[in-house]
């Protein structure tokens, strides 16, 4: 169940842009957390209204969240990646996203009318 879900002060980039960006981050999640990546969910929301460091310049905010527990050498990692290929493909600089990382319970995360 894995999830990562991208908020962007950006307006709507290209849509192909934005699917070329989700279908990365998809495969290289799956890869970095070891399970399959038909369990994983990306999605972009562009436009937020956001500020860092008292700026309107370009800003991501990305939630990754998944069943376990992440180990910090995988954020570590994680957060290198991501920065990077959201960089690349938004433009964005790496010290304008933040990136929060949840381990979840299976109890607390739903799916096909059930709960892992």
């Amino acid at each position: 169940m894995p999830l990562i879900k991208v908020q962007s002060s950006l307006s709507a980039p290209d849509k192909t842009v934005v699917q070329d960006l989700l279908k990365t981050l998809s495969s290289k999640l799956a890869k970095h957390l070891g399970k399959p990546e038909s369990y994983v969910m990306t999605a972009f929301e562009p436009g937020v209204n956001m500020t860092f460091a008292g700026t309107f310049e370009p800003v991501c905010y990305v939630e990754i969240k998944s069943i376990g527990k992440m180990k910090p050498e995988q954020t570590k990692a994680m957060s290198q990646d991501f920065c990077q290929e959201i960089e690349g493909k938004l433009g964005v600089p790496k010290n304008r996203t933040y990136i929060e990382f949840a381990d979840a319970q299976g109890a607390m995360w739903g799916w096909n009318g059930s709960t892992f």
